[in-house]
């Protein structure tokens, strides 16, 4: 087996060149969300909709719920993914140019701040190129067809992506490419916005098992897939190493956005990694339910393993409710307590990586306090901010659990658009010539295979253990 072949040195790079004077776009990207989640939850308390059924509120629907959406589901005429279909046909349409209008002008407003001088005209006309990229991976993962495979709109973003960045290539969007191409913008403003979903008061739901499950695997099939990387397959590119195995892990892309930032991967390092996480995903959230049926285990379990192991949080959501409700919770709520350790991996690989990956051989290793800061991807302290603030008007606030709903509603939509605009923006970045490089060998196939079996076999243990072994009362807790 050959060894990979070394880094070129003109490669891209996540965040290692110096960011052109003006704002970072972590600093962007927090500045963006935190703007999204105050306006919405503003909406929410003071211009809700309560509906009322007896003396009691049980809903309130933010208005601008009406305006963001994405397109819907059709058979034969993909019109009809606007327009709607049916007796009781429900347009899209209005939903679809609100998400436009609203992420294009907030961006644009933005743009001379990415780039002092930077002309948002550029940013506007490339912004409404992608969207409409964007829009025609919604309108095909919608496909009756193609939704009855659970083909997701991300894989659909991304095959979108690479049919125009290997054909006509990224060079054809000239100055206004360069202006609204921004991968890391897009997934980082989304992950701020996924910070409010992910509630204290919920995780705490399944307590000590869901922790075991999440936290306890996690690094470890993190540290042993790196070490088998580097010492086994000797995967001449560590960071492309540390990179996967982050991915597989810990939750797929928001993980892997985040490790490549802290450890100076390269960007056609990234899109390996969050290519590789893409296809397995598509596939194992189709097989798991059915293997999890045919080996006869409940729902609980069967949620559980679902939960520690597919990487997207929305696939996991379609895996868990193939099974059942039970399932469904548990898988979402094992996943989103995984979804914490995005910043605290981030900020281990980044310590890892300025005091002994990049130290000099035999010397002592030394805690270099701003080049930690430096690497550190500071758009997670917007995910941890939007969290606990979400978590605390969930606990506390009056109707906190019915505020919280409404607003992430519509912070959901936004969020499902800033991530397929990403992975068009990956999908343009990508050039084959580049990515076959870093597939020479087979190693990056080799190690995601290896690394998610190891995941799979520890993390059933794991839940096993967990809910039938030591903790079988944990099951009343699942609604």
């Amino acid at each position: 087996m050959t060894d990979d072949p070394a880094p070129e040195s003109n490669s891209e790079t996540v965040e290692i060149l110096p960011p052109p004077p003006g704002l970072s776009e972590d600093m962007i990207a927090i500045i963006a969300g935190i703007t999204f989640l105050v306006l919405c939850f503003a909406l929410t308390i003071g211009k809700g909709e309560r509906k009322v059924e007896g003396d009691e509120v049980t809903s309130i629907v933010n208005p601008l719920k009406t305006w963001v959406g994405k397109p819907g589901g059709w058979h034969e005429n993909p019109v009809n993914s606007f327009l709607g279909s049916g007796e009781k046909p429900k347009p899209t349409w209005q939903g679809t140019l609100g998400v436009l209008g609203i992420l294009a002008l907030f961006f644009a407003l933005q743009a001379p701040f990415m780039r002092p001088g930077a002309n948002p005209l550029n940013f506007l006309v490339g912004f409404l190129i992608l969207f409409f990229l964007a829009t025609l991976s919604y309108v095909l993962a919608g496909q009756a067809f193609i939704k009855s495979y659970n083909l997701e709109y991300a894989l659909w973003a991304l095959i979108v992506g690479l049919a125009v960045g290997n054909t006509i290539g990224k060079q054809a969007f000239g100055a206004f490419g360069e202006a609204a191409i921004r991968t890391e913008m897009y997934i980082k403003t989304g992950l701020v916005l996924l910070g409010a979903e992910v509630l204290f008061s919920k995780l705490m739901t399944l307590g000590l098992p869901g922790i075991m499950i999440a936290w306890v695997v996690t690094p470890i099939v993190l540290i042993t897939t790196f070490w088998f990387g580097q010492k086994i397959l000797k995967m001449k590119s560590a960071s492309l190493n540390m990179t996967i195995s982050a991915d597989m892990s810990v939750c797929g892309v928001s993980a892997a956005i985040a490790t490549a930032a802290a450890c100076k991967a390269k960007k056609e390092e990234l899109s390996v990694a969050i290519g590789l996480s893409l296809c397995f995903t598509a596939g194992m959230m189709v097989l798991m339910p059915a293997l999890i049926k045919a080996m006869g285990l409940d729902e609980i379990v069967g949620g559980a393993w679902i939960g520690g192991t597919i990487d997207a949080t929305g696939a996991v959501a379609v895996a868990g409710g193939l099974l059942g409700d039970k399932a469904l919770e548990v898988a979402a709520t094992v996943k989103m307590i995984q979804n914490i350790l995005i910043g605290v991996i981030a900020f281990g690989v980044a310590v890892y990586w300025t005091t002994r990956h990049e130290a000099e051989e035999d010397a002592k290793p030394k805690v270099d306090i701003s080049e930690i800061w430096k690497r550190f991807p500071k758009f997670v302290l917007g995910f941890i901010g939007a969290s606990i603030v979400a978590s605390l008007i969930y606990a506390y606030a009056d109707q906190g659990e019915m505020l919280v709903s409404g607003t992430t509603a519509v912070t959901k939509e936004l969020r499902g658009w800033l991530f397929c605009l990403a992975f068009v923006c990956i999908g343009i970045d990508m050039n084959f010539r580049q990515l076959s490089a870093q597939f020479h060998g087979g190693k990056p196939l080799i190690l995601y295979v290896c690394g998610q079996t190891l995941n799979l076999i520890l993390t059933l243990g794991m839940a096993y253990l967990a809910f039938k072994v030591m903790f079988p009362e944990a099951e009343n807790a699942v609604p």
